[in-house]
């Protein structure tokens, strides 16, 4: 382990000490002590799931501290104000990767307010379809586009998000279609924590990604309907 992997291990070490003394502490307000439970949770599947791909400590230490910074991001835009909007959230995750809405990428759907511990989960699925398509599919080529569309079906008693994703890349899908952490989270942790239903499918531009995820009172809170 080289000097600066060993640095990034301890911080992340020392950031989950410190969520369990914050925990721990009596006094602190029972909302707090709920999204701390929360994220918690969240590291524990982590760095649980990281350790069961990774099959070497460098790849280990460079994909957990990736993922839990875009796990930071979401709780801190989330201290902020509450909860994550849909479209900061995935314009500024695949700003990370260098494609600019607009330029790279094509972003369309109405306001939707993801409250923190869906906008943990779902921040986490976009970092892996971030990475994903750097790797293997559209961000792959400077020509390469993604396309993320999203609506809210409403029903008398309920409203539906459906978000679609769609890379259009130049370049044949590299290599064998990708798997481990990524696709876990987006078949399994997903689908587990907010009890959205998901579909992945390879196109020759690149990953096909269907997401429906009911609208519950812990997931977000839709911008009012056009029309009443």
């Amino acid at each position: 382990m080289t000097e600066g992997e060993a640095d990034r291990l301890a911080e992340v070490e020392a950031d989950n000490r410190r969520l369990r003394r914050l925990l721990e502490q009596r006094d602190a307000p029972g909302e707090l002590r709920h999204r701390m439970r929360s994220t918690l949770a969240m590291l524990r599947i982590i760095i649980r799931m990281t350790a069961e791909t990774e099959r070497d400590l460098p790849s280990y230490v460079a994909h957990l501290q990736d993922r839990l910074d875009a796990l930071a991001r979401a709780q801190a835009a989330a201290d902020m104000s509450g909860g994550v909007g849909l479209h900061d959230l995935l314009s500024e995750e695949l700003l990370r990767y260098a494609a600019r809405e607009g330029d790279q990428v094509r972003l369309c759907g109405p306001g939707l307010l993801l409250l923190p511990r869906a906008a943990q989960v779902l921040s986490l699925a976009v970092h892996e379809l971030a990475v994903n398509a750097l790797e293997h599919g559209a961000l792959r080529s400077d020509a390469g586009r993604i396309h993320v569309d999203w609506s809210i079906e409403y029903g008398p008693r309920s409203a539906v998000l459906i978000l679609d994703w769609k890379e259009d890349g130049p370049l044949p899908l590299s290599g064998e279609q990708p798997g481990g952490f990524g696709f876990r989270v987006l078949r399994e942790t997903l689908p587990y924590e907010t009890g959205a239903e998901t579909r992945l499918a390879f196109e020759p531009g690149g990953l096909v990604f269907s997401l429906s995820l009911p609208l519950t009172e812990q997931i977000g809170l839709a911008a009012p309907r056009q029309g009443g």
